[in-house]
């Protein structure tokens, strides 16, 4: 793992999730595979697995940079930008 310049930019705490769901797959009537947190905004979205990749087209639309994992057991983030985790 490495750090980026932004995470440093990240809001602390982190933001809280803002559904226990990706409220988009829901919408569209798909599941999602698993959940992605949005760090700058508590968006949660289904993963690059899922058929609709919404947390990697709600980084393209907000251009929010780094997420991490929704799944238990697991704590990594990705930073979009710098296309790494961190």
């Amino acid at each position: 793992m490495s750090e980026c310049p932004h995470v440093l930019d990240l809001p602390r705490p982190e933001p809280s999730p803002l559904s226990d769901t990706c409220l988009e797959c829901e919408s569209d009537g798909t599941h999602p595979v698993q959940l992605r947190l949005c760090l700058t905004c508590g968006h949660v979205g289904c993963c690059d697995s899922s058929p609709n990749r919404h947390a990697t087209r709600h980084f393209e639309e907000e251009g929010h940079p780094v997420l991490r994992t929704l799944e238990q057991g697991e704590g990594w983030r990705w930073c979009f930008p710098d296309g790494s985790i961190v």
